[in-house]
């Protein structure tokens, strides 16, 4: 489980510096490493997102995963 949580965040701050560099510079980090919207773009954009929601439940409930 802790395995899990580390790649999880890991996860959640990778896409939260790629949402950085969208917002200041206009540069979509994981389009340029993997394409735009290629299938290997949008499992990294899945991956994230599974991520954030995984982390929801330790914070609504006041647990650590």
């Amino acid at each position: 489980m802790r395995a899990l949580n580390m790649l999880t965040l890991v996860l959640l701050i990778v896409g939260g510096l790629n949402w950085l560099l969208v917002g200041a510079f206009d540069f979509n980090l994981v389009a340029a490493l993997f394409g735009d919207m290629t299938p290997l773009a949008r499992i990294v954009y899945v991956l994230v997102g599974l991520s954030a929601i995984y982390q929801i439940v330790p914070l609504v409930s006041g647990k650590q995963a």
